[in-house]
């Protein structure tokens, strides 16, 4: 089981180690509009437990801690952490928009459309078309709205979104232009 902290918990131990590490493991462009001033990031869809675990140039015996928006990818990531047989790992609770809302040091840059937002509009759009060309082409068409429909219980029932992860390699969700810091 993955333990987590609270973002007041992760700024007390900042205070007192500023070499502690914190991965943020959405997309570069969620990153980008606002993440915890130390975070550095690794997205998910990315994540190398081995090869993360091997860059940590001396502090691979020191807790490692993840970040994502809210925290459920970040609850991923530590799983996946684990997996690879490194068990100091911790998922901040409440992911960024706690930390944001408990008032930590963040840099902030471009507003941009969140990935579970991006998600609901596909998932909305393809079933629309598909009930839509159901209706006017040919009753086959179903199958598009069914198969979006099994595709998000799928999602709901294992936590893990196909078409998230497919979103997230999208070249709008890349990293451009600089930040800002903000507290």
């Amino acid at each position: 089981m993955v333990e987590s902290i609270s973002p007041q918990q992760l700024e007390a131990l900042y205070k007192n180690n500023p070499s502690l590490e914190l991965i943020d493991v959405r997309t570069p462009a969620e990153y980008q509009e606002v993440h915890v001033k130390f975070a550095k990031n690794v997205p998910l869809d990315r994540l190398n437990p081995e090869e993360l675990i091997a860059s940590r140039n001396g502090a691979s015996e020191q807790p490692l801690y993840v970040i994502c928006k809210s925290g459920s990818r970040g609850q991923m990531a530590c799983q996946k952490i684990e997996a690879a047989g490194f068990s100091d790992v911790y998922n901040i609770e409440g992911g960024t928009t706690a930390c944001v809302d408990a008032g930590l040091p963040v840099v902030r840059g471009k507003k941009v459309m969140s990935l579970e937002r991006q998600v609901r509009i596909a998932a909305g759009l393809l079933v629309m078309l598909g009930c839509i060309l159901a209706v006017t082409v040919n009753i086959n068409w179903i199958v598009l709205p069914s198969f979006v429909g099994a595709g998000l219980v799928f999602a709901g029932l294992t936590d893990t979104c196909g078409m998230g992860m497919i979103l997230a390699r999208m070249p709008w969700n890349q990293a451009q232009g600089s930040c800002s810091v903000s507290s």
